[in-house]
């Protein structure tokens, strides 16, 4: 999943930008269609955000998890946190891009052709909680390391 900071809009190598006035990622301008809430987009392999997801889920803190996308052709997960966690975000094997809310809002259907909201955003949707994020993406590495060493 990739990012075009000057409209917001999400791509795919495999997939064009939607328009920018038409498209579900349109100019920050545009009402947003589940609020007004800015945010940055934490990607990780599909196989540790599908797994850190379910951990997310399975947690005390359910609201710790906010809406997350399944990006097939990519083979990404993504976890919309808050704007500027890009700045301190260093967990290895995942990405991190910076919107500043600049026109990135979180959009009622998923943003790219081939992805679908794993978790998908409602009408009162938060992010998810970078500090939860990084555990579960934590646990989840131990336990698909874990796993591949019973082989």
């Amino acid at each position: 999943m990739h990012i075009d900071m000057a409209t917001g809009s999400r791509t795919t190598a495999t997939t064009a930008a939607p328009s920018e006035t038409t498209g579900p990622m349109a100019p920050a301008e545009e009402p947003a269609a589940t609020g007004p809430e800015p945010c940055d987009l934490v990607t990780v392999p599909a196989r540790q955000g599908l797994e850190a997801a379910d951990i997310l889920r399975r947690g005390s803190d359910q609201e710790a998890v906010g809406p997350v996308l399944h990006d097939g052709p990519c083979a990404t997960v993504g976890f919309l946190v808050p704007p500027g966690t890009a700045e301190a975000w260093d967990v290895p094997g995942s990405a991190c891009t910076r919107t500043d809310g600049r026109g990135l809002r979180i959009p009622a259907e998923p943003p790219v052709s081939g992805s679908g909201w794993l978790l998908p955003p409602g009408d009162d949707t938060s992010v998810t909680d970078p500090a939860a994020l990084r555990a579960a993406l934590d646990q989840a590495a131990r336990l698909i390391e874990a796993a591949d060493n019973c082989r």
